[in-house]
């Protein structure tokens, strides 16, 4: 449960008067959506597994019950009950039930489809973080010393609920106004967390994969325009290499897949401890849409652009992003360690589980995890590192001002309206994308998560994993 986390909160949102939300109509939906809800704030296990055998349907009815009881169990630890402000978009078939956390007054959806004839099951559950109702809060803008307590009082409450456990850095403008860890890197041993531990990036690693191309395209070495088959040109096949371009993989709308599958599970993680072992696991996938039409995510994606930045660099991928993005930046604390050497001060990552009784436990990664990170993921790194990867990145030190744009920008015309190149976009990464083609200054965040969820308030460039058998959405 050990996260990593740098952020920056920009407004204190004081209570005022909410709308009144509009009743909405009794459909099979809305229905299902309130009896789910019911059950996340219901300490009844034994309820909650008997609603899962009758109203799961589709794939989710194919899913283990262990992971549906999770879910519901981790939703209510995370939030300690949920209340609902409304229902949106209710039809027969999905409905979406507007949540407040009891815990820390965090808004979010859950959205339910079922099917059209009764008895209506569910086929399937999306849970995603949601901005406060308009006309809800009234905002009032913040002092840094505000920023400050403010974000300690909300991780206060996480970490005091065991729900969060790693360390906080918020910074303004290269400035640390805030630091401090929380529960432990070890609990085994019963080491604490610190401020400097290094800890698991999970998809963060992306990032530093779509630098380091966008490096090799300012240099004139390649082009997001390319085609794969000018650097791979049998993966996944000739014809596929020429139809996937290099921006596609960067945007998740190449129809490549995840690496992370059957044969990588049913293998000793000792195998795959370089780029072209990780290949392997890719080979025989097939394109499951036309590039550019869709958003699919996609390890297999990044994993490829690693696999073009040795093609191209004559590098292994972590001599080039050690030598061309950490060094740069200073991040001394930064790498893809490999698990089984010994490397200081490194957090191990838990889950909590749940069980039938409702006692939990934790569960450690050790055995799930890959033995080394590569291009898609699983480095490791700490929160004042990621601030001088934030601090270079802006100060154009990595890549020029116009590729910094590119990174940041969504690309909708790739149908990647949220998602640009390696970054997922909203509203604070679209301002640093101006803020660095105009040489300014602009609030920013970076934030990641191995297990626990971060505060929703501190939006993440690559989204947390789910924790069962829900829909991720980035």
């Amino acid at each position: 449960m050990n996260s990593i986390v740098c952020a920056i909160l920009l407004f204190l949102c004081v209570p005022a008067a909410v709308q009144a939300q509009p009743a909405a109509p009794e459909t099979p939906a809305v229905r299902r959506v309130t009896e789910l809800v019911k059950l996340i704030n219901s300490a009844d296990a034994a309820a909650v597994k008997r609603f899962i055998e009758e109203t799961y349907g589709g794939e989710l009815a194919q899913m283990p019950m262990r992971a549906h009881l999770n879910f519901i169990a981790q939703v209510r630890d995370r939030t300690r009950g949920v209340e609902v402000q409304g229902i949106q978009d209710g039809s027969a078939t999905e409905a979406t039930a507007l949540l407040r956390a009891k815990l820390t007054d965090d808004w979010m959806r859950l959205r339910v489809s079922v099917e059209a004839n009764a008895p209506h099951r569910i086929t399937d559950i999306d849970m995603s973080p949601s901005k406060s109702p308009s006309g809800e809060r009234a905002v009032k803008k913040l002092t840094d010393v505000e920023r400050a307590r403010e974000l300690k009082l909300y991780v206060q409450k996480l970490a005091g609920a065991d729900v969060f456990s790693g360390a906080v850095l918020l910074a303004k403008d290269g400035k640390v106004l805030f630091e401090k860890a929380y529960g432990e890197a070890s609990k085994d041993f019963h080491v604490a967390n610190r401020t400097d531990t290094k800890f698991n990036l999970g998809s963060m690693n992306k990032m530093f994969t779509a630098v380091a191309i966008a490096q090799l395209a300012e240099r004139g070495k390649l082009s997001f325009e390319d085609p794969l088959a000018k650097f791979l040109p049998e993966f996944p096949t000739k014809e596929a290499a020429q139809k996937i371009k290099l921006k596609h993989l960067l945007t998740h709308t190449s129809g490549l897949g995840s690496y992370f599958n059957q044969k990588f599970m049913d293998s000793s993680r000792a195998r795959f401890r370089t780029v072209d072992d990780m290949m392997k696991l890719a080979e025989g996938e097939t394109l499951a849409f036309e590039p550019g039409t869709k958003w699919a995510y996609s390890n297999t994606g990044i994993l490829v652009l690693g696999a073009v930045i040795e093609r191209v660099t004559g590098q292994s991928y972590f001599d080039y992003v050690r030598d061309n993005i950490y060094k740069p930046a200073g991040m001394t604390n930064t790498d893809a360690y490999e698990l089984d050497l010994v490397t200081p001060n490194l957090a191990v990552g838990y889950q909590k589980e749940f069980n039938d009784d409702g006692t939990s436990r934790f569960r450690n990664n050790i055995f799930q995890h890959v033995i080394r990170g590569g291009p898609a993921g699983g480095g490791y790194s700490t929160v004042g590192d990621l601030l001088k990867f934030d601090t270079a990145l802006r100060a154009n030190k990595l890549v020029g001002a116009e590729y910094v744009r590119q990174l940041l920008s969504a690309k909708p015309e790739l149908n990647s309206p949220g998602y640009g190149y390696g970054f997922n976009v909203d509203r604070r990464t679209a301002s640093l994308a101006t803020a660095a083609a105009s040489q300014g200054s602009a609030p920013t965040s970076i934030c990641s998560s191995t297990a626990a969820t971060p505060p929703s308030s501190c939006p993440t460039t690559e989204a947390a994993p789910c924790p069962s058998a829900t829909r991720c959405r980035s």
